[in-house]
């Protein structure tokens, strides 16, 4: 499912092509043109030379993929993410939606940095992958591994959606999520959590769906020890994959501070008649780029891959404090020697040479090319 961004007046939108012309005028088109639904991202139906698109409103938000890309999601993170969509779920019951077409793909959860609320793509009648494994990769990839009780949570997650799919989205991660809320002085300590019954499903039967489902687990813990053991394989080789990352990271940044190898020296023979060129150092080689004020103050070297532009203290690298920047403003990434501007789905803008980027796009940087954030303006050397 190919996502584009564009930007219209003052708000940024992402975009889906539908394959087939919609039959507009069905219930769910309908529900979601009219809006005002809790937790889930305004969604307008749209024509454009004869392709029918669907345009979510996602300004002042960041898609999770692109927020949680560079650091660890902690267990209150999945928490807050859990208990955001429990509530969208009670929205979704109350205008008769089909929890089935929400896309759990990490690109398309955006969340709120000011109020941290969580908000979901609806696709209506969408027949595909919802994208929920798609999810738990990203979890897995970016966990905080030094917390034993996240690490087993979300294995049970994990192992339970690869056994039952869709069904365990019905009936048990919000139970299997309530081993979050526990404190490490008392395993007693779980938040009281009200039970959420599927819509038209009768209470009774649901209970026994759920008596049903612990036999099962019990019976397969017994059963499966081995493939509990190789799920924490699979975690314990991630988590082994991102300290060689880290490691490496450092390692480079190490030598990179050293300076220039050196060749090992040949014997200088003089000889008369004959012109000797000695190649210097290449200006641009192994040089450490900047982001400077126009005045040439320097901003932040660049020398990690991605260095963030913002208001945000707590998470920006270059902190502007000014009321045209974003929270989340754009980033500059470096790939192999290159290195690239990206805007993050900003409020005002970010520009290359006065050219402005669509959110979330790359483009090439050059030595003296101007950045601009909302009113701020820089360079980049």
């Amino acid at each position: 499912m190919r996502t584009e961004f564009v930007r219209s007046l003052n708000c940024n939108y992402a975009r889906i092509l539908l394959e087939e012309k919609p039959e507009e005028k069905r219930y769910q088109y309908c529900i979601l043109n009219r809006g005002g639904i809790r937790g889930l991202l305004p969604c307008s139906l749209r024509y454009i030379n004869g392709e029918a698109y669907l345009y979510y409103d996602i300004s002042s938000k960041q898609n999770i993929k692109q927020l949680f890309g560079g650091r660890c999601i902690t267990r209150s993170g999945v928490t807050d993410f859990l208990w955001s969509f429990r509530q969208i779920e009670q929205e979704l019951g109350r205008f008769l939606l089909d929890r089935s077409n929400i896309l759990w793909y990490p690109e398309q959860i955006y969340q709120d940095l000011e109020s941290n609320v969580f908000s979901f793509m609806y696709f209506p009648y969408h027949e595909g992958d919802s994208g929920f494994k798609e999810l738990l990769d990203f979890w897995v990839e970016r966990i905080d591994y030094d917390d034993e009780v996240l690490v087993d949570c979300v294995y049970q997650m994990y192992e339970q959606y690869e056994r039952n799919g869709e069904v365990y989205l019905q009936a048990k991660i919000y139970e299997d999520a309530k081993k979050l809320e526990v404190t490490e002085g008392s395993a007693a300590s779980i938040k009281a959590v009200d039970t959420i019954y599927p819509v038209g499903k009768p209470v009774e039967l649901f209970d026994e769906e759920w008596r049903k489902a612990e036999g099962e687990k019990a019976e397969s813990e017994k059963a499966e020890p081995d493939k509990k053991k190789h799920l924490f394989s699979i975690f314990e080789g991630k988590k082994k994959k991102e300290r060689e990352m880290r490691n490496n990271y450092r390692q480079s940044m190490q030598e990179s501070m050293n300076g220039y190898a050196v060749a090992e020296e040949t014997p200088y023979e003089e000889e008369y008649g004959r012109t000797i060129y000695l190649e210097g150092p290449s200006e641009g080689r192994n040089r450490k780029r900047e982001i400077c004020t126009p005045e040439g103050r320097i901003l932040a070297e660049l020398d990690r891959p991605i260095t963030t532009i913002g208001k945000r203290k707590e998470e920006a690298d270059i902190v502007l404090e000014d009321v045209s920047v974003s929270r989340l403003h754009a980033r500059v990434v470096k790939e192999k020697e290159k290195y690239y501007i990206e805007d993050l789905n900003s409020t005002n803008g970010t520009f290359k040479n006065g050219l402005q980027l669509q959110p979330y796009e790359r483009r090439e940087l050059e030595p003296e090319d101007e950045i601009r954030t909302g009113r701020v303006l820089m360079v980049f050397r």
